[in-house]
């Protein structure tokens, strides 16, 4: 009987600090270029040793609907585990002046010059390390502001890289060597969207000069793909595998390692 009432009062201790830590969740605005802003969905943790940018893929933004990201996308799917991981999360909405991004935009200045205002913001919030992660799509976003805004940032992770042929380029045509912090490519073997291929993802490492760690990494595993190879619950999304995914990432964010 006492064993029962112990666990039952961890289990309401638990509970708590778990409502606590959600209670701090939140939609945050920010001005960005005239006239513009950009809204973010911010997940502090307390003792983050890092704090994880998040760019979904396809048109990008968070599915935002009735006061929550709903969002398929690998990376908002995955936010708590990120956050479990012991980082501050940050998913990147989109401009109210674009609501859908296109591959030219996320390589643009003005792109660069929203990231930069969100992650001004997020410096007011917590001094903990910045990361980009993308996946798909979303790799253009990350690449670019990582080649862009140089240390602002420390480090980059690209998942499902685009490096496929497609209007408005791939991060082929990112500046990639100017990349000077730690990178990190993840993929997935059997990821069979066309414009995502693993070979692609692997070949950018010879470009990435100025590094000061990189790494690629290629997993296989996960199960029940469905609908399009290109999509978030396919392969190239990492379905079945998601709690192993961000785990992997998380630890060599933690300590990055050639």
């Amino acid at each position: 009987m006492r064993y029962l009432l112990v666990r039952l009062i961890l289990s309401c201790l638990l509970a708590g600090s778990s409502v606590l830590a959600w209670s701090d969740d939140q939609l945050i605005t920010v001005p960005t270029r005239s006239g513009v802003s950009v809204s973010y969905w911010w997940m502090p943790r307390d003792g983050a040793m890092a704090t994880v940018v998040l760019f979904s893929g396809g048109a990008g933004g968070i599915g935002y609907k009735n006061g929550t990201p709903q969002s398929g996308n690998f990376l908002i799917r995955s936010r708590d585990a990120f956050a479990q991981a012991g980082m501050n999360v940050a998913l990147m909405g989109n401009p109210d002046d674009f609501k859908k991004l296109t591959p030219q935009f996320r390589r643009s200045a003005e792109h660069v010059d929203d990231v930069r205002h969100v992650l001004d913001d997020i410096a007011t919030r917590s001094k903990a390390p910045v990361w980009l992660v993308g996946t798909s799509q979303g790799t253009l976003s990350a690449a670019t502001n990582a080649a862009e805004l140089g240390l602002t940032v420390a480090g980059v992770v690209l998942t499902s890289t685009v490096t496929g042929q497609q209007a408005g380029g791939s991060a082929n045509d990112v500046a990639l060597e100017k990349i000077a912090v730690p990178v990190l490519i993840y993929h997935h073997k059997q990821d069979s969207c066309r414009i995502t291929p693993s070979y692609g993802a692997e070949r950018l490492m010879k470009r990435l000069t100025l590094a000061t760690v990189k790494k690629f990494i290629e997993v296989d595993g996960g199960k029940d793909p469905t609908g399009d190879p290109c999509e978030a619950f396919h392969y190239h999304g990492f379905i079945g595998m998601e709690s192993q995914a961000v785990q992997q990432i998380t630890s060599w964010i933690k300590t990055p390692a050639n």
